[in-house]
């Protein structure tokens, strides 16, 4: 089993940044690849960026250039630095792990508005 839970989100003025942290625990070994989803209301979830084990990565369109997703394995963790951020960017964000099982994380609101 692998636990995740997320940090680093709040409320950000339009152009503002803010990185969100994922910390992985459990069955470490068994995950391939990990990354974030967001969910905005009256939206369905979608992929904003995700990052394989050989450090692979892919991005949305609309966060590509401004979002960044970085791996730290010694300390199983996984990052998302946002910066630029505009309104549209206001989502729940869900760190997501892919081992046998896919894992989510309790979700860390990011609210951009000025």
């Amino acid at each position: 089993q692998v636990q995740l839970v997320e940090s680093g989100g709040g409320l950000v003025q339009p152009g503002g940044s803010l990185k969100l942290s994922c910390a992985a625990s459990g069955s470490i070994f068994s995950i391939n690849s990990m990354g974030w989803f967001r969910q905005a209301p009256g939206k369905q979830r979608e992929l904003v960026a995700h990052i394989g084990n050989a450090d692979s990565t892919i991005y949305a369109d609309s966060v590509k250039d401004r979002f960044t997703i970085s791996r730290d394995n010694a300390k199983n963790m996984v990052y998302l630095q946002m910066n630029s951020l505009k309104a549209e960017d206001t989502a729940v964000y869900y760190c997501h792990a892919v081992a046998r099982l896919h894992y989510w994380g309790q979700g860390t609101q990011v609210t951009v508005s000025s």
